[in-house]
């Protein structure tokens, strides 16, 4: 079963490109991780194809990656859609591990492709985990869960989508 990220947290990040992970996302990231073990630290895998397209990086646990990577390994070999998904994830992807006070390094080239600077937003999202640029998540994301739960019948409770139970 999937380890599940929960919450959000901003931290700053600093003029080489390290960010404090929050420390919950770290007992995720150590509990997916087949490799851990007390005094080692997590690793983790960035996927910054996201970024063009859905404006953050996304950070993918050691189990969450070995599912994808399972999953487009599963593709016929030379077909159009395993070249995409070969093109899009496996060549988009940066593995990072956790350093010894909780960093993580996000090159430069990799920050600019959500023009991050100065502080950086962890979102938790399910068994995977996003970094957006803290403006662009409270100027589009925000707003745009707002107006969806707007539309929901007041006395709906939301929780009603996740049986299929639509609007």
């Amino acid at each position: 079963m999937a380890r599940v990220f929960r919450g959000q947290g901003r931290h700053k990040v600093d003029g080489k490109g390290r960010v404090s992970v929050p420390a919950n996302f770290r007992r995720v990231l150590e509990a997916s991780d087949p490799d851990w073990t007390d005094g080692l630290q997590p690793n983790l895998v960035i996927h910054y194809g996201t970024a063009k397209r859905f404006g953050y990086l996304e950070c993918y646990t050691m189990e969450a990656i070995d599912e994808v990577d399972a999953k487009i390994g599963a593709l016929k070999r030379g077909t159009k859609d395993r070249r995409m998904m070969e093109a899009y994830f496996s060549a988009q992807t940066h593995p990072v591990v956790v350093d010894d006070n909780g960093r993580m390094l996000i090159p430069n080239w990799i920050r600019e492709k959500i023009g991050l600077e100065g502080d950086a937003l962890f979102v938790a999202a399910h068994d995977t985990f996003h970094i957006w640029n803290p403006e662009t998540y409270e100027g589009e994301v925000e707003p745009q869960t707002e107006a969806q739960l707007d539309e929901l019948p007041e006395d709906m409770d939301p929780l009603v989508l996740l049986d299929g139970g639509g609007v």
